[in-house]
C-alpha cells in the first residue's frame, strides 16, 4: 500500500503528538490486549447445590433454571437426588451452566468403585471429584495422615489420564493440631501438587484455622475455593460477615492457578435458601468477581 506525501505527513504529525504525550506507540497497542487477557482470566462462580439440597431434592431442573438466572455458570454436586448423570448433563447443558466438580466420600474412590465415579464424572462434564471429610481412621494422628496423604497421591495419579483431579474439602476439624501443626497443614505438606486443596474458608476461621496464611504457604495449590462467611449475623451471605474478601482473592488470583470460586452457604437467616445464595452473588458482583 502507497501513500501520498500529505498523508505520510499526516501519520507523522499523529505519531508525533503520541510521542509528545508520553504514550508509547506499542504500549498504546497493547493495553487494550493485556486488559482483554486480564479479563479472561475472571474466576468464574459455581454453587455447592448442598446449599439448596432440600429445593434440589424437590426439583433439580427448577433448581439449575434458577441458578443459572442468578449469574452463576457452575454448579458443584454432593449428591444427585435420583437423577441419571446423563439426563442431569443435559439440565446443565440447557442452562448454560458447567459442573465444576463434587464432593464424593473416599469409599466411592476406592477398589472396583473408582472406574465409575470416572465415567459418572466424564459423563458430567467434571473435573474435581474433591471428598468431603474424614474421619478419625485416616485423620486421627499424624502418621496416619501422611498414610492418607499418599492414598490421595495415587489416586491422583490413576484418575489423570482422565483428565480429572482428587481433592479434599475442609472442615473446621481439619484444623485441628498435633504437635503445633494442624491436620490440614499436615495433609498438604504430604501429598502431590495437583492433589486439589479445595479450602473452605468459612469452615477454616471455624475451625480455627488461618485461611490467609494457608493460601500463602501453599500457593497454586486450590484450584477450587469454598467461598463462605464467618461472622457478621446468623446466616450472613458473602461479603456480609469478617472474611477480608480482598486479600482472600489476591491470593487465590496471584498464582493464577484458581480454576472456580464455589459458593457453599449452610445458613439463612430469616429467607430461604435460594434467596441467600442470590444474595451471596449479588454481593460478589459488587465486588467485582
Amino acid at each position: 500500500m502507497s501513500y501520498t506525501r500529505r498523508e505520510m505527513l499526516k501519520l507523522g504529525a499523529g505519531a508525533a503528538a503520541l510521542c509528545a504525550t508520553g504514550v508509547n506507540l506499542r504500549t498504546a497497542t497493547a493495553k487494550p490486549a493485556r486488559e482483554a487477557k486480564k479479563a479472561q482470566k475472571k474466576i468464574p462462580i459455581a454453587l455447592q447445590l448442598y446449599s439448596v439440597r432440600k429445593d434440589c431434592a424437590k426439583d433439580l431442573p427448577g433448581v439449575l433454571e434458577a441458578v443459572a438466572k442468578m449469574g452463576y455458570v457452575g454448579v458443584e454436586f454432593a449428591g444427585y437426588y435420583g437423577h441419571d448423570p446423563k439426563k442431569i448433563r443435559k439440565m446443565l447443558d440447557q442452562n448454560g451452566l458447567k459442573c465444576c466438580g463434587s464432593h464424593t466420600g473416599l469409599g466411592a474412590l476406592l477398589g472396583d468403585k473408582l472406574q465409575g465415579t470416572v465415567e459418572l464424572h466424564k459423563t458430567l462434564g467434571a473435573k474435581f471429584i474433591n471428598v468431603p471429610g474424614m474421619g478419625h481412621d485416616r485423620l486421627g494422628s499424624p502418621e496416619v495422615i501422611v498414610k492418607t496423604a499418599k492414598l490421595f497421591d495415587e489416586l491422583a495419579e490413576k484418575v489423570k489420564a482422565d483428565g480429572l483431579r482428587v481433592g479434599y474439602h475442609a472442615h473446621g476439624g481439619d484444623f485441628r493440631k498435633f504437635d503445633g501443626r494442624t491436620a490440614w497443614d499436615i495433609f498438604f505438606s504430604n501429598t502431590r501438587p495437583d492433589v486439589n486443596m479445595q479450602l473452605d474458608i468459612g469452615n477454616c476461621i471455624g475451625g480455627g484455622g488461618d485461611p490467609y496464611a494457608i493460601l500463602k504457604k501453599f500457593p497454586g495449590r486450590a484450584a477450587t475455593v469454598h467461598l463462605k462467611e464467618h461472622g457478621g449475623k446468623r446466616g450472613a451471605a458473602v461479603g456480609d460477615g469478617d472474611v477480608r474478601w480482598k486479600e482472600i482473592f489476591e491470593l487465590c488470583e496471584k498464582p493464577g492457578t484458581t480454576e472456580w470460586y464455589i459458593v457453599e452457604q449452610e445458613g439463612y437467616g430469616a429467607i430461604t435458601p435460594l434467596e441467600s445464595v442470590k444474595q451471596c452473588i449479588d454481593n460478589l458482583r459488587k465486588m467485582g468477581k
